[in-house]
């Protein structure tokens, strides 16, 4: 069997077992890469000279994963895939990076995304534009589509990625992973690029639910550094993984998922997958989310405001370089370097930014936005009490052509309506796959779509349940983009 069919969770047991050995895994995946990424150019930089004689044995052996380019590595190029960075090289390693060294996971380096994590499609990189291994020159979505690229062309076994609002959870959805979000304050943030503080959440995209799982076990934790950190560890319950079915479990529908922008080949595969978990047993209920016909609104009020705030750092000054054009004042220097160098969804947000938290705006929009927000979780808080579990789309449609709503933002912003409301309220979440839906385009290809998994904040263990019986039973993470041959 080719190393690429195996979970990361195989790969660790048969290094463990001596069945291969570290080195061999390193190769492989290193070779793919160099066989493939041109044709999905998913990755920023490449560890080829990965060296190291440490033999210790612990649990990730040196299998590699790929770092979305927003992670700070010790002494390995971070640009958070922009011109603003591009010389940027930190001396010093994220905690997420830090917790998973200690557990010997070797970064295989970089890979692709949008401009400090903002934009939809991963066609805002000043490196490289990422294509989707599922289409014929489609997006992978983004931000973290050169993290959801690389694991589903089996670059990597599994990758690191950070979502805000939907930067994880639309690219796995289009490329056939699995991605998994804990409850902000689970995972550090510390030395991770900041785009939106209160939103920002670190962590993986693998094959499986399980492997999500342990990733989780081993980048979990208090982190004294960070002042949103929760104070305790989480481990999950390995006994979790022999349930069968769902007995015993509600799960809710909301009503206003399934109302607006939803593609009709989406909702039918949608609906499949409901009636799947029907037949392992979980009680289905539809109820309603009042709030989240204001969710977008609220986001695209909140996110923009922290972003300004979190890039005004970026003036080239600290970077080792400078416009060339002629400037009379210190404020028209920073002008022209932040107008040289950052992309226009950059300069977008950070001038929507700076609008809503003016002193003649800020009770109008953002303190206005906040208040949504807490009526956001309340709403949640709700359901919560009455249903174990949420379960919805990730995104209303299948991956589009490359550059096909580059310049129609409102459009971008409204394929978040299913993920947005989970990040404003900081739940937990993971995706499972729903199967395939023809694409609207002429070619009419069949794209994945994938299901939507809430839990109420710190119930990653319940999470992990549902979604590894209803993966058990389907079986779908099992197929490949068919071109990605050894």
């Amino acid at each position: 069997m080719s190393f690429k069919d195996l979970s990361l969770e195989q790969l660790i047991d048969d290094i463990k077992s001596k069945k291969i050995t570290k080195e061999e895994v390193f190769q492989y995946f290193l070779k793919r890469i160099e066989k493939y990424d041109y044709k999905i150019k998913s990755f920023n930089y490449v560890n080829e000279n990965w060296v190291n004689s440490n033999t210790k044995d612990t649990i990730f052996q040196w299998v590699p994963i790929g770092v979305k380019d927003i992670f700070c590595e010790n002494w390995i190029p971070t640009t958070s895939a922009s011109n603003m960075l591009k010389d940027f090289i930190p001396p010093y390693d994220s905690t997420v990076i830090a917790n998973l060294t200690k557990e010997w996971i070797s970064s295989i380096w970089k890979v692709n995304m949008d401009e400090f994590a903002m934009w939809s499609t991963s066609e805002s990189s000043a490196i490289n534009t990422t294509y989707n291994p599922w289409g014929n020159n489609r997006i992978p979505w983004g931000s973290s589509g050169g993290s959801a690229a690389s694991v589903a062309a089996w670059l990597v076994p599994a990758a690191l990625w950070t979502d805000t609002g939907w930067s994880i959870r639309q690219p796995a959805s289009m490329c056939n992973v699995v991605w998994f979000k804990p409850s902000y304050g689970r995972n550090s943030r510390y030395w991770v690029m900041s785009m939106a503080s209160s939103l920002d959440c670190p962590w993986t995209l693998t094959k499986t639910v399980k492997d999500s799982a342990l990733l989780y076990d081993v980048m979990n934790g208090y982190d004294e550094k960070e002042s949103t950190s929760l104070t305790w560890k989480d481990l999950i319950d390995p006994s979790i993984w022999d349930k069968k079915d769902l007995k015993w479990y509600k799960i809710w529908v909301p009503k206003e998922y399934f109302e607006e922008w939803l593609d009709e080949w989406v909702k039918l595969r949608i609906e499949e997958a409901i009636n799947k978990l029907k037949e392992l047993w979980a009680e289905i209920k539809e109820v309603s989310l009042p709030m989240t016909k204001y969710a977008i609104a609220t986001y695209y009020i909140i996110m923009p405001a922290e972003v300004s705030t979190n890039l005004s750092r970026y003036d080239w000054i600290r970077f080792w370089h400078n416009s060339t054009e002629a400037y009379s004042s210190t404020d028209e220097l920073f002008m022209n370097n932040r107008w040289e160098w950052f992309w226009d969804e950059a300069k977008r947000r950070i001038v929507l930014g700076s609008y809503v938290l003016s002193a003649w705006f800020y009770d109008a929009y953002f303190k206005k936005a906040t208040q949504i927000r807490t009526l956001i979780i309340d709403d949640f808080n709700k359901a919560f009490e009455e249903v174990d579990a949420i379960v919805s789309p990730v995104s209303p449609n299948v991956a589009w052509k490359s550059w096909e709503k580059v310049n129609d933002p409102v459009k971008m912003y409204l394929s978040d309506a299913y993920t947005i409301p989970a990040s404003l309220a900081w739940l937990p979440g993971i995706s499972v796959p729903a199967w395939f839906a023809e694409s609207e385009d002429s070619e009419k290809e069949l794209l994945p779509v994938w299901l939507q998994i809430l839990t109420p904040r710190l119930k990653e263990e319940k999470l992990f349940e549902i979604a590894n019986v209803y993966e058990q039973a389907t079986k779908f993470w099992e197929k490949n983009p068919d071109w990605f041959e050894d």
